[in-house]
């Protein structure tokens, strides 16, 4: 027998309607569904599959902003043994193309239409339908056979959802019960492509096991059957799905899910469903943090989550907001979608500092290392280097890119995280940024999150990220792209005499942009590939 009993992300909504039967498992705009009801909207959803063809390790795209159904629909396509390829709903036709094409997907589900976002017609513009029921045909996408469209419209060549679930009472019980105990725990679930901060995403593929590193951190944050996890992240992302959709499933927490970020409306459920777990990005926990200062609500029911704070530019934000939404008691961590969440995790009884200024220490399944880049030696605490890690959790792949998996292993089998990390005195790390992202000033190594960090702590600075600009006597210097808080005035002059006295000469920005907003990931990074690419086109023209 395995150590550890191996389970099934399709067997999830199963084992906790036996467990919790009646008690509210899900709340999406009002509308609540038990565990049971839940346990029954998948069963549905899934023999729907099955009789629209889905077979197992099929891969299926969804393409499908946060509401009820994505809950029914993921779990779903588990249960049939399909492997779900979440698609990031703010891709476009170019994205998507791609995605649906890399993938090998044999089936696309998505909207109509979300909000002014027509999906439906991006469809069309990327994929040639049929003109009648057949099975698509388009050379562009040889694996492609159906699109399912969620929403009120019907449309040719598509299969409409409410067509796809009524087919499906043709489905015993028995059928999907045989279908679902055939399912290997170590067979691929899912294939979720990267944030894409540069270039073209990879898909990241990745088994049920995952099952185990959410129960791991689940215990780690004491999550429990009365805790109510606000889900405001997107399900298609690692964070999201994780810490909320599979997470609450694991613990019978309950989930209450937005469609989209928006801090008031979070603050308001915070409030009126005594949610007591939310994670996110310094980007969130900045916005719920200055809604919560411009109209203060009854957050008393907050009791944790996982908000990554290592970085020199997250320092602030973390520390304002666990001031500003007590009694919350935030977790660092880091993680990233090929070694999955927690691979460094703090602890509920951590310090100020520590939830402000580390990434936590290995998680249970983990090792980590941190390696200089040009000798290959490990490094000592203080020192900064590549972190690399090991564990169960990291990837199986990059689907159908053996050459890329295999240059970001080492030889002895570590996964080569890109990012510059420093073990702390006490067995925790620092992480320190992407190393794309340092610059070299004259010889000088610079971590732009030091001015980033500097510069948020300025009242009249919303959001600032700091890249290099190509300079013919440094090779390249600082810049700074800023956001002002509203009513400022702030000229560059003081945004760069914020930074004199405190900052060495060569990490002040020798430039400042102001910009009304910022490119961002879907899970609230800023795209600074792009602000570099600004920046040598602005550098060009002098």
């Amino acid at each position: 027998m395995d150590w550890y009993t191996k389970r099934r992300f399709g067997d999830l909504a199963d084992d906790a309607a036996q467990h919790f039967g009646d008690r509210e498992a899900l709340v999406f705009e009002g509308k609540r569904y038990s565990f049971a009801e839940q346990a029954a909207e998948v069963d549905r959803a899934a023999k729907g599959l099955m009789a629209a063809g889905v077979e197992k390790g099929d891969h299926v795209a969804f393409w499908f902003n946060n509401r009820a159904d994505w809950i029914f629909i993921a779990f779903a396509l588990a249960k049939v043994g399909a492997v779900m390829v979440p698609v990031n709903t703010r891709f476009r036709t170019n994205d998507l193309d791609y995605v649906l094409r890399q993938s090998d997907s044999k089936v696309l589900i998505t909207h109509d239409r979300s909000g002014p976002i027509d999906y439906l017609e991006m469809v069309r513009d990327v994929i040639t339908l049929p003109a009648s029921d057949e099975a698509i045909d388009d050379p562009n996408f040889p694996a492609l056979r159906r699109v399912f469209i969620v929403g009120d419209e019907t449309a040719q060549g598509t299969l409409s959802w409410d067509a796809v679930t009524r087919m499906g009472a043709d489905i015993s019980d028995a059928e999907l019960a045989a279908r679902a105990a055939s399912v290997d725990p170590d067979d691929p679930v899912i294939i979720m492509y990267t944030s894409g901060t540069t270039g073209f995403p990879k898909g990241v593929v990745h088994s049920h096991k995952l099952l185990r590193n959410i129960e791991d951190r689940c215990f780690r944050l004491a999550i429990a059957p009365t805790d109510t996890i606000l889900n405001y992240l997107p399900l298609f992302h690692a964070f999201g799905y994780s810490e909320g959709a599979l997470a609450a499933l694991v613990t019978g927490a309950r989930q209450v899910i937005t469609e989209t970020f928006d801090p008031n409306e979070c603050l308001d459920l915070v409030t009126r469903e005594k949610a007591t777990i939310m994670h996110g990005f310094e980007a969130h926990l900045k916005g719920l943090t200055e809604a919560q200062e411009a109209n203060p609500r009854d957050v008393s029911s907050l009791r944790t989550g996982l908000f990554a704070a290592g970085m020199h530019s997250a320092t602030p934000v973390v520390r304002r907001g666990l001031e500003v939404l007590a009694p919350l008691r935030s977790v660092s961590g880091y993680g990233m979608t090929e070694v999955w969440v927690g691979a460094g995790i703090g602890s509920l009884d951590d310090d100020m500092r520590l939830r402000c200024e580390s990434s936590g220490t290995a998680g249970l399944g983990y090792k980590l290392r941190i390696i200089d880049l040009e000798t290959g030696r490990v490094q000592p605490v203080g020192e900064p280097g590549e972190l690399q890690v090991k564990g169960y959790s990291v990837m199986l792949e990059y689907y159908k890119k053996p050459d890329e998996t295999a240059a970001t292993f080492t030889d002895d089998g570590w996964f080569k995280t890109g990012d510059s990390a420093v073990w702390l005195d006490n067995g925790y790390i620092r992480f320190l940024g992407r190393y794309k992202d340092m610059l070299k000033v004259g010889g000088e190594n610079v971590d732009p999150m030091e001015a980033e960090g500097l510069l948020l702590e300025h009242p009249e600075v919303h959001q600032v990220a700091v890249v290099g600009m190509p300079d013919d006597r440094l090779t390249e210097v600082p810049v700074a792209y800023v956001q002002r808080a509203p009513d400022s005035s702030m000229d560059e002059g003081a945004v760069i005499a914020h930074c004199r006295g405190k900052l060495a000469s060569f990490k002040i920005p020798h430039n400042v942009v102001f910009v009304d907003d910022f490119p961002m990931t879907a899970s609230g990074k800023i795209r600074k590939v792009e602000l570099r690419e600004d920046a040598k086109q602005r550098a060009a023209k002098n």
